[in-house]
This record gives C-alpha cells, sequence and structure tokens, in this order.
C-alpha cells in the first residue's frame, strides 16, 4: 500500500480540487480539508504539553470534527471521541481514563462538562462557536504546505475508540494510523467506495462505523463525505438527494426507524446504490432494496479488530462471508475444540446450536490487536492462549459460511435449552409496528431463565394494535421456548449514542421498569395482560419463596 499512515493519505489530497466535504451550507474541496486540517495541527502541537497527546473531541457530526481528525493524523495525536450521550459521572470517568490532554468541543459541549472535573484545564478546552476559536485559528493559519510531525509512524496511535457501552462499561480501543489506513483502503475495495461516490455520515464520528466504515474508506479514494449532526429517519431521505448520496454507513435500529416512515411513491428515487452496516435483519435489508433500490452490506467486525471475515457477493441470506484466513474459526470457549458445522433446516434454523454455536476467534489475530488504552484487564479477557477471542457467537453452515448468532451474553437458558436472544429479536423486526426489539434472559423464580423482549413501537400505536400472541404464533421459525414471556413496551428505548439499544440496562431493569410490560398469560399458545404493581410483588415473592432473591433482576 503506498500510503502506510492516514497521515500519508491526507497529504496525499493536498491541492485535489475534487469536493471533499459536504454540508447543507457549503463545502470544502479534499485540498482545502487538508488545508483546515494543517492550520489545527499547528494549534495542537502548540498545545501538546507533557504526557499522552490525545485530544478529546465532543462534538456533533460537524466539518470541525473531521478537520480535527486531520489534525491529529498530521499531529501525531489521538482522537478521543466524547459520547454526547454521555452524562455525570460516566461521562466524567471516560474522558479522565483517555487521559485527554486537549478537548475540542462546542458551548453544549461545554455545558456537559461544567461542573465536572475531567482533568483538563478550561484554557485547554477549544470551544468552536466562541468567537475566540476563529481568531486562534486565523492566527495559525498560512503556514505554508501541510506536513506531517516528524514523529508520525504506522504505529503512532490515530484513535481511542470508546466502546458503546451496550454490555457494560465502556473500553477505549487503540487504533494505529497504520491500521486505520489499511482499514481504509481495504474497505473502499470491499464497500465498492470509488472517487465517484458521495458517502453520506449520519452515524456519529465518534464510532468505529463511521471512521472504519465510512471516514477512511473515503479519503483512501478520494470520495466525497457528506455531514449531517445527527441521525433523523425523516432528514434521511432528503438529506441524501440534496448530496446526491450514493453509500451510507448504518446500525440495524436506524434501518428501522427509516422503514418506519410512512411509504411514499417516490421513495425509490434517490441516488443510493449500496451501504454497510450491521444488525438489520433479512427482512429489512429486503425490504429496503425494495423500497429504496439500494443494497445494504451487512458485515463483521468491531472497533477492536476488523477483516476477520471476507465477503461473498453471492453467499446465503444473513451469511456475514466466509473467513479472512485460516485461523478464524468458531470454538466452544471452554474446551477451544471446534465446533461441528451447523445443520440448518428449512428456515435457516440451526438444528444442532448446543455443538454448532460458539465464539468467533482468530488464532492468529493476537498480533493484531492494538490493545485497550490502560486497561490490562480488558486486554487479558480479548487475549487468551495466544488467540484474539471475539466475545461473538457464530457458527458455520456445511459450505463454510459464517453466521452471527449474538454477543456472548446473548444466550438464554430455558429449560435446559440454550435459545438465541438474536434469532428472537429478528422475528419480533419483522412486525411492522415493531421499530425496534431487543431480547435478553430474565431470572425464572424457580430456574433458569426466561425470554424477556423490550420492543419500541411508532407514536400513536397501542400494544394491542400489535397481536403480539397471533403475529408469533405464524413464525414458522421461533420454537416456542422463544417466544417472550415479558414484553416491556416503549415509544423510546433507551439507546447508546451510536443508536444500539442498551441491552444490558433493559436486561438490569427486567420487568421493574417505569415502562408498560405485558407478561405472558397463555397456555398452548403466547397471550399477553399487563402487568400491575401487585402482579410485580407477587412474583417478587415467587423468587422469596423459591430461595431465588439473589436473582431478582
Amino acid at each position: 500500500m503506498p500510503h502506510q499512515t492516514i497521515a500519508d493519505q491526507l497529504l496525499a489530497r493536498a491541492g485535489d480540487e475534487h469536493p471533499g466535504l459536504l454540508t447543507r451550507e457549503r463545502s470544502w474541496t479534499w485540498g482545502e480539508v487538508v488545508e483546515e486540517s494543517a492550520t489545527r495541527a499547528a494549534w495542537a502541537g502548540e498545545l501538546r504539553g507533557e504526557g499522552p497527546f490525545h485530544i478529546g473531541v465532543l462534538l456533533d457530526n460537524v466539518p470541525e470534527y473531521v478537520f480535527w481528525l486531520g489534525a491529529a493524523a498530521l499531529a501525531g495525536a489521538a482522537v478521543v471521541g466524547i459520547n454526547p450521550t454521555r452524562r455525570g459521572a460516566e461521562l466524567e470517568r471516560e474522558v479522565r481514563h483517555t487521559e485527554c490532554r486537549l478537548i475540542v468541543t462546542d458551548r453544549a459541549g461545554l455545558g456537559l462538562l461544567d461542573g465536572l472535573d475531567v482533568g483538563v484545564r478550561r484554557d485547554r478546552l477549544l470551544v468552536v462557536d466562541d468567537p475566540a476559536y476563529a481568531t486562534g485559528l486565523a492566527a495559525r493559519g498560512g503556514r505554508g504546505p501541510a506536513h506531517a510531525a516528524p514523529d508520525v509512524t504506522a504505529a503512532t496511535t490515530m484513535l481511542l475508540l470508546l466502546t458503546s457501552g451496550t454490555t457494560g462499561t465502556s473500553k477505549a480501543a487503540i487504533c494505529s494510523q497504520g491500521r486505520l489506513a489499511a482499514l481504509g483502503a481495504a474497505n473502499s475495495a470491499k464497500y465498492d467506495i470509488t472517487r465517484a461516490d458521495t458517502c453520506y455520515c449520519p452515524m456519529p464520528l465518534f464510532h468505529g462505523n463511521a471512521l472504519m466504515a465510512l471516514w477512511a474508506p473515503a479519503l483512501s479514494a478520494g470520495a466525497t463525505i457528506a455531514l449531517t449532526r445527527k441521525f433523523s429517519a425523516s432528514g434521511f431521505l432528503p438529506d441524501v438527494r440534496h448530496y446526491g448520496a450514493t453509500y451510507f454507513t448504518y446500525v440495524g435500529k436506524a434501518i428501522g426507524y427509516i422503514l418506519a416512515r410512512p411509504e411514499t411513491p417516490d421513495d425509490a428515487d434517490n441516488p443510493l446504490t449500496h451501504a454497510f452496516g450491521t444488525e438489520a435483519s433479512p427482512e429489512d435489508t429486503e425490504l429496503f432494496l425494495s423500497r429504496f433500490g439500494c443494497r445494504l452490506v451487512e458485515g463483521y467486525g468491531s472497533s477492536e479488530g476488523a477483516g476477520m471475515l471476507k465477503r461473498v457477493a453471492d453467499g446465503p441470506v444473513g451469511a456475514l462471508g466466509t473467513p479472512a484466513r485460516d485461523g478464524v474459526r468458531i470454538v466452544d470457549p471452554v474446551t477451544r475444540e471446534t465446533c461441528p458445522l451447523a445443520r440448518l433446516d428449512a428456515y435457516g434454523r440451526v438444528r444442532n446450536p448446543e455443538e454448532a454455536i460458539g465464539e468467533i476467534v482468530d488464532t492468529e489475530g493476537a498480533a493484531r490487536f492494538e490493545g485497550y488504552w490502560n486497561n490490562e484487564a480488558a486486554n487479558a479477557e480479548r487475549v487468551r492462549h495466544g488467540w484474539y477471542w471475539t466475545g461473538d457467537l457464530g457458527y458455520v453452515d456445511e459450505a463454510g459460511y459464517f453466521y452471527f448468532a449474538g454477543r456472548s451474553g446473548d444466550w438464554i437458558r430455558v429449560d435446559g435449552e440454550n435459545i438465541s436472544a438474536l434469532l428472537t429479536e429478528r422475528v419480533l423486526r419483522r412486525h411492522q409496528g415493531v421499530v425496534a426489539a431487543g431480547v435478553f434472559g430474565v431470572p425464572d423464580p424457580r430456574s433458569g431463565d426466561q425470554v424477556m423482549a423490550a420492543v419500541e413501537i411508532a407514536d400513536g400505536s397501542r400494544f394491542e394494535d400489535l397481536d403480539l400472541p397471533g403475529f408469533l404464533a405464524g413464525q414458522k421459525d421461533l420454537g416456542t421456548k422463544g417466544a417472550p414471556r415479558f414484553v416491556r413496551v416503549s415509544h423510546a428505548l433507551p439507546t447508546t449514542g451510536s443508536n444500539k439499544l442498551r441491552k444490558k440496562e433493559m436486561q438490569l431493569d427486567g420487568w421493574r421498569t417505569g415502562d408498560p410490560v405485558y407478561r405472558w398469560t397463555g397456555r398452548g399458545g403466547p397471550a399477553y395482560a399487563l402487568m400491575t404493581d401487585d402482579d410485580k410483588a407477587a412474583l417478587r415473592g415467587e423468587f422469596l419463596a423459591h430461595g431465588r432473591a439473589r436473582f431478582l433482576p
């Protein structure tokens, strides 16, 4: 690869007159993006100081975010993408943990930091919508051709990616300039991103999805990046048409929101051709193509490691691809033996889940894993016996295709059988009245677990309108034990800043949430009744009577 670092790739765009960055208000050529980045790199160099060269960025998707990504690359700094949905002690902990020496934010972000001890002095907070910020930029502009700091190499840390926290406390994954540059080049080819594409970015730039699957590939290919401050289902199609966008990235919940919008006869009248993301159901993928004429490319990867699987264009529905190297396999996490191949029924359901589903590992991936910032316990969890353990479940069919089976915590033990939370989620998402669904296990008052679902429905609709019992009865690929025994109903389920459901939080709440919860009451088929406070107290009494109070949510 000719450009070994992000700084190399950026400097290769110097003087490039092709559109590099678009907003609703104005546009910048790639050459101008380089110049803006160089100005901020000079400012960052002046403020470097002692300790790790970490620059926190607490902004929505605005041009300043892109310019500071470029600035960090040229200056040899690491960008810490601070999640603007964090609050209070959680926000304070994340900023202090990543040892930011400088924070770029706006007045809204300044308000979030007010009163917190984040370890950064006020004079090292650059507020982009403060007049003093423009003065500071003007004083540092026009200092000659853009260049990279002499100590920038492929090993220079480029990003500290705070995990989204859907399953617990966030960790800061390290990504070097070399890894990100390689990912950008590989993903531009893998996801068919060319210089002619306009890449619409509705996912937050503090997240690996936007950075690794859109920003870095666009930079590598010289494609155009189109920004929107935040994802909006109602604003999605107008933005796509305004920018002439051909590509975007997504998470499954965002696709659900877009599909929940009222259908119009001209939905397919848009320039989109393809998109990359994760966790869109096969049904949503098919519906998005038929409605908008856009192909959704489901992939597998993470902030910590990517490139384990290679996409196969004509693979089976729901398949992630085939291994990119011999060391990628599905193993029993206890014995480390390779799991037997999955036997699939006519609906694609695994008939032998106990033996076929295991953890996705890369026996050669330990050296590629760059680690978490200042977190040896988390590093040890990822690298064991010289292997890289993803923490994700999967299985392999007889043709060698890999499938995602959920996170390591997505198994629900019901009556001695393992039930896949992911399968039940996908079934619920088929319902046209369900915008989003999360499924998880909650303790049974006697033994094992029960299946609980949290569903988000559109404003103005009611749970009774779903006829969930009738819908579930018609799903031939849902086993009787996979039907949820509890259903939490909301018009706005809790999400992370990257639009993923906070399943761990909802699991901890269980049925003791402020949202309405319906409980299965039928015999021989699902029927639901709204749980009252008395019902919840009685259920608690069952736990106490059977000596399982310690298992209460």
